[in-house]
């Protein structure tokens, strides 16, 4: 009676809402879970070539992944889990993207290894499609996203650092979030430990289906601190349908940034109900501009059907396609007015797996792409996402590539986070950075 107690104090309601056991989730569901490895054109700082490849076994390429104590050299490690016993494989688009033909390696939970191909990366959603070449694998099963709640249970499995099959669980925090960075992605934001190699795993609901993709998490020390964020599994499956058959997704867009319409912002906006979209900014010569949109706009229907959420509207959008002329219905200063908008195809753009903020210095950096690395000639680095405090005091600015600390090279945000640790507290440090295409130093002191 004691312990129950003490359960119902630690977990604020009683024996009644302890998680279940997630060990039959795991037995049942755990071998449909694989690990994934990608050759990018460059891992650790050193050029790959195809013909270096492994042209045979596949464990030694997941072993020139592995540093010396089997922590990941950069962002090429991963998680994914088979869709289908035919070696369908959903992962992150992030992991893959970037890498050589004939590189992405895959391990089963059984330990076999596979090369698979590559059928398509969708960056906007951050999910890839892989195959492999075998037959009578073990596959997940779907849930219904749309029917999660804060609160839930939610178990993640997945290879961090490496280390596959591994298992973690929380709860679900929110649904529909929609991050500053991610205008597109209603996410599903849970208190799963998520770390560098979960990227790509799959999100299980208590009756083992999976409700989404693990994408993005947002952390103080490269590792996780209960905020991590997962694609919905409806909006993911949708994505893969239209890799399998074309390769790549077309989408739409109208140009607009939205935002929840909490019940005291549809009061002030005089808007009826608490139902739809709020505008927080036009793109300048984008469709809703065209079609006379404005900030402060509520979008409450859209091609016919009603708008209950900004989520709503941007599933609605995202499934229209480019070029079609779609009626909207929209609330400005109490009136229902209504506005014609032709949707054009959303552009791709770059998403990285971790973004990391190197508190109470008030640094957020991510990693670089090996894209963007080629194109400014640069072996490694970590993008400044945000500079406040003590990093714009050093003169630090968004954009800034950090190539290295006191000499020493970075190439991941979970290294640069690593030297500012081992630095200590009222450090000075030398970062040498790259701006518009020039070099400095700046002098970045860590807070006492």
């Amino acid at each position: 009676m004691l312990r129950c107690l003490l359960l119902g104090l630690a977990l604020i309601g009683g024996c009644a809402t302890a998680p279940r056991d997630f060990a039959a989730l795991v037995r049942e569901q755990g071998a449909a879970v694989v690990k994934i490895g990608a050759y990018a054109p460059s891992i650790a700082g050193e050029s790959v070539e195809e013909e270096e490849l492994p042209p045979g076994d596949v464990p030694d390429a997941f072993e020139r992944l592995l540093g010396g104590n089997g922590v990941p050299q950069g962002p090429s490690l991963g998680s994914g889990f088979l869709i289908s016993a035919d070696g369908y494989i959903v992962t992150n688009a992030h992991l893959v993207e970037d890498a050589l033909a004939d590189s992405v390696m895959v391990r089963l939970a059984d330990r076999r290894d596979f090369r698979a191909k590559l059928l398509g990366a969708d960056a906007l959603s951050d999910i890839a499609l892989l195959k492999i070449d075998a037959a009578g694998l073990p596959h997940v099963r779907f849930g219904d996203a749309r029917a999660l709640q804060p609160g839930q249970w939610v178990a993640a499995i997945g290879a961090p650092l490496g280390l596959e099959q591994s298992v973690t669980a929380g709860i679900i925090s929110a649904v529909g979030r929609v991050l500053p960075e991610e205008s597109y992605l209603p996410f599903i934001q849970t208190d799963v430990a998520i770390n560098p190699g979960n990227s790509g795993g799959p999100l299980f609901n208590t009756r083992g289906e999976v409700v989404g993709v693990n994408s993005v998490m947002y952390s103080g020390s490269g590792g996780s601190m209960g905020l991590s964020f997962a694609v919905p599994i409806d909006l993911a499956m949708h994505v893969v349908v239209e890799l399998k058959a074309r390769g790549q997704v077309t989408r739409g867009r109208i140009g607009v940034r939205l935002q929840e319409l909490t019940l005291e912002l549809a009061r002030a906006l005089r808007v009826p109900g608490n139902s739809g979209a709020l505008v927080v900014d036009v793109l300048r010569e984008g469709p809703a501009q065209r079609a006379g949109l404005r900030p402060a706009d509520v979008i409450v229907e859209f091609g016919g059907k009603a708008v209950g959420s900004h989520v709503e509207l941007m599933r609605l959008v995202d499934r229209t396609r480019p070029g079609g002329t779609v009626d909207a219905l929209y609330v400005r200063d109490a009136r229902m007015l209504s506005t014609r908008v032709t949707v054009e195809a959303a552009k791709a753009t770059a998403r990285s797996a971790t973004a990391t903020l190197a508190d109470p210095v008030g640094l957020r950096v991510a990693p670089v792409t090996p894209a963007r690395l080629k194109r400014l000639g640069l072996e490694s680095g970590v993008l400044v996402l945000q500079a406040e405090s003590a990093a714009q005091r050093a003169g630090l600015e968004p954009g800034d590539i950090i190539l290295s600390v006191n000499g020493a090279p970075v190439a991941t945000p979970y290294g640069f986070n690593e030297r500012l640790r081992a630095a200590g507290q009222g450090t000075s440090l030398a970062l040498l950075i790259q701006r518009d295409g020039a070099r400095s130093f700046v002098a970045l002191r860590l807070p006492d």
